[in-house]
């Protein structure tokens, strides 16, 4: 097919999984069961984190933010996703793929600095119990998930402004299941290299400052840990960051494979992989490391089911 030169196209197609159409149905399946899983999960964390009162803290706060912020993430991919899953002609207009972009964008930069916030509020609570209440302050908690979520959408702004700017040329096929900057990169019409630089430094800025924070704030409250004399009193102070340091180790990890690896012949499936991962499976998990490994989530979730069978007697 000859490339045509078209600065603004109607709609892109996806190639996806294309190549292994024996696959699709059994994907449809599981992503559909795990979009549900993140729906349910993250909508039970935000209701009882702001019904119950025992969890009105800014560990529960930064919580509910970031359930809000999955709930949002995986809204913006998996229902296209399902879509094209189930359909012969695999599509996405102009409009919906530049939204799917932004908000990729934004919310993976987001849940980078939301996720080193976290770390700070564990840091505080656990080398300064004392005087937690006084530096994270409601002030403060506000101001510092009013910033996570400005400064990554500020970012995607940026970027994604940049990435569109290029002129592509047709066909317009992305090699992908969802639009992402080196998908779309991919069918530029001119030299790419400024915009792949770019985003390497995006990349490094948003994955590799953040997990520094969280390294150091952990570095820490190991060694705050270490000196509790008591075993029940370090296996308390563990289980308040057992699921953060769970879930920053799937973001983080999937992350960077996806965004700083070098390509490689297989880059292309394993980046496909990754990003369903990253986008999907990783989303699906954090609701339940917060609730299964959380005795005080499970305890509100309980009271609530036993407030609510209760007005129903």
């Amino acid at each position: 097919m000859t490339p045509v030169n078209e600065s603004i196209p109607l709609e892109f197609i996806f190639l996806g999984f294309s190549d292994r159409p024996w696959l699709e149905f059994p994907l449809f399946v599981v992503f559909f069961i795990s979009y549900m899983v993140t729906i349910f999960g993250n909508l039970i964390i935000i209701i009882v984190s702001c019904l119950d009162s025992r969890l009105q803290t800014p560990m529960y706060f930064f919580l509910t933010n970031l359930s809000l912020l999955d709930l949002c993430y995986t809204t913006s991919t998996v229902p296209q996703l399902l879509v094209n899953l189930h359909s012969t002609r695999k599509v996405i207009s102009y409009s919906g793929c530049v939204a799917q972009l932004f908000m990729f964008l934004a919310l993976g930069a987001t849940e980078c600095v939301l996720l080193a916030v976290m770390s700070f509020d564990r840091f505080v609570a656990i080398c300064r119990p004392l005087r937690y209440s006084v530096i994270m302050s409601q002030r403060l908690y506000l101001q510092l998930a009013a910033a996570s979520w400005i400064t990554g959408f500020s970012n995607s702004m940026w970027l994604s402004t940049l990435t569109l700017q290029v002129p592509l040329c047709g066909p317009f096929v992305l090699d992908h299941f969802l639009c992402e900057v080196p998908a779309l990169l991919k069918l530029s019409c001119v030299d790419t290299t400024a915009n792949e630089a770019e985003l390497f430094f995006v990349s490094v800025l948003f994955h590799l400052v953040p997990l520094t924070l969280i390294v150091i704030s952990y570095a820490f409250i190991a060694r705050a840990v270490l000196r509790i004399q008591s075993a029940e009193g370090r296996q308390k102070a563990f289980g308040t960051c057992g699921s953060h340091l769970i879930v920053v180790s799937l973001f983080y990890g999937t992350a960077i494979s996806m965004y700083l690896q070098p390509p490689s012949p297989s880059s292309k499936d394993r980046g496909k992989m990754v990003s369903l991962f990253y986008g999907i499976v990783a989303l699906m998990l954090n609701p339940l490391i917060y609730t299964l490994r959380n005795k005080e989530v499970k305890g509100a979730f309980k009271r609530l089911l036993a407030r609510v069978f209760s007005i129903r007697k």
